[in-house]
């Protein structure tokens, strides 16, 4: 179960509330709520998705994810969105919001 202090407070779709509140135990934690073991492919695209929020302040699009990351993510086959949802299982992108520590996630789909 996550610490639920004040600085780690969820909101009501399950996404930390304080960006600046999040820390690798967090992420981990949240991953095993969902049965997810955090590999080195997870930590590429939740780095990613921190970044990308603090430099322009919402959640990357799939297609920007698998073009920025798509040859890290599938080294010998093209990336997909199926491939990048199915990294954080059924929750896919918005998953990989809420474990990343992201407020919110406006991705469309999975």
């Amino acid at each position: 179960m996550l610490n639920q202090s004040e600085s780690l407070e969820l909101n009501s779709k399950g996404y930390l509330i304080n960006f600046d509140a999040w820390n690798k135990d967090f992420a981990i934690e949240k991953a095993k709520e969902h049965s997810l073991e955090l590999t080195e492919c997870h930590w590429l695209i939740i780095n990613f998705l921190r970044g990308y929020y603090l430099e322009y302040g919402i959640s990357p699009d799939p297609r920007e994810i698998i073009k920025k990351l798509g040859k890290e993510i599938t080294h010998d086959e093209p990336c997909s969105r199926k491939r990048l949802e199915g990294l954080f299982s059924s929750g896919g992108c918005k998953l990989a919001c809420k474990i990343a520590g992201l407020p919110d996630c406006h991705s469309r789909g999975l």
